[in-house]
């Protein structure tokens, strides 16, 4: 295909859309970082539960769509808080590296949970949309470009989201609890703030934001597996310390930046398609070197 100002701009929205799902679970793992200095790997596994979860409530419980996707962001929160409660409240005091060690083994045991009770087989996501799929794969042409509107569908939702995280962080009460447990959490405690309740809601939060992006990920990609989370998940880790872990306008632009640059690589350099997620590494390696602490990272201030 010949690269020209169609290609180009058909391509910068497949990659605001793909940076927006990285944002989306970036937020995340930079809220848990912020208040545990935890790196919670089973982020992106609780992810593909909240793909299973939607596929199976429409599926099996037979609810309408609509109504499955948001009992599976509720689910998927339910989740998210329960193993704050069973695999990290036990080890608030621990040394860091036992929260680590944990993290992983939680990300393997939620893998291998939905390999024995799902199956290891791919699904299609396009059963949940049923009549919906018309809607979703229909195309839109501007000028000479052709987008999917799944793209716009995908971004609209992704901004909207993100405004709502905002809105809970900077304008509401838990959000000022859960700001003020990233400064420090024994004087917040001191203040007669649940601070174990406000953890709890963290990881619900990051985890419905997660469920979130994996349900329009499955929407945009509709074949998922009990592995389907390990790659986005990794790469809004990378997005995350791109943008500056700990900093919640960092993981956003972490996750619309990444998104963006590896879609336009890959537009440029066709031929390196097959590398794709080489780049996202290359990229965390660069920062890492360059500025540690991301674009938006540092010495800063709000790390919720």
């Amino acid at each position: 295909m010949q690269l020209n100002a169609i290609l180009v701009t058909q391509n910068v929205f497949n990659g605001i859309m793909v940076g927006g799902l990285y944002a989306l679970i970036a937020v995340g793992y930079t809220m848990v970082y912020g208040i545990l200095r935890l790196i919670n790997f089973a982020h992106g596994d609780i992810m593909m539960m909240g793909i299973y979860f939607a596929f199976y409530g429409v599926i099996l419980m037979r609810m309408p769509t609509i109504l499955g996707i948001v009992f599976a962001i509720l689910a998927t929160a339910l989740l998210g808080f329960v193993v704050d409660r069973v695999a990290y409240k036990p080890l608030r005091n621990a040394p860091r590296i036992s929260a680590l060690i944990t993290a992983i083994g939680m990300s393997f045991f939620l893998e291998s949970f939905a390999v024995v009770v799902f199956g290891a087989n791919y699904k299609s996501f396009l059963q949940v949309l049923g009549k919906n799929k018309a809607f979703v794969f229909k195309t839109f042409k501007l000028g000479g470009v052709i987008i999917p509107q799944i793209t716009f569908v995908v971004i609209g939702i992704t901004i909207v989201a993100l405004l709502i995280l905002f809105y809970i962080v900077y304008r509401t009460k838990i959000g000022m609890a859960m700001r003020a447990i990233s400064a420090d959490i024994p004087t917040t405690s001191l203040m007669g703030i649940n601070v174990d309740l406000v953890i709890g809601f963290t990881f619900a939060l990051g985890s419905a934001f997660a469920a979130i992006a994996g349900i329009m990920w499955a929407m945009r990609y509709p074949n998922f597996y009990p592995y389907t989370g390990f790659m986005p998940g990794l790469k809004a880790f990378i997005a995350a310390v791109f943008g500056g872990i700990g900093s919640l306008q960092g993981a956003v632009l972490g996750g619309f930046l990444l998104g963006i640059i590896e879609v336009m690589l890959i537009t440029f350099f066709p031929s390196l398609m097959q590398y794709r997620d080489a780049f996202a590494f290359l990229i965390l390696i660069i920062i890492l070197l360059i500025k540690p602490s991301g674009l938006l990272g540092k010495k800063s201030i709000e790390k919720v």
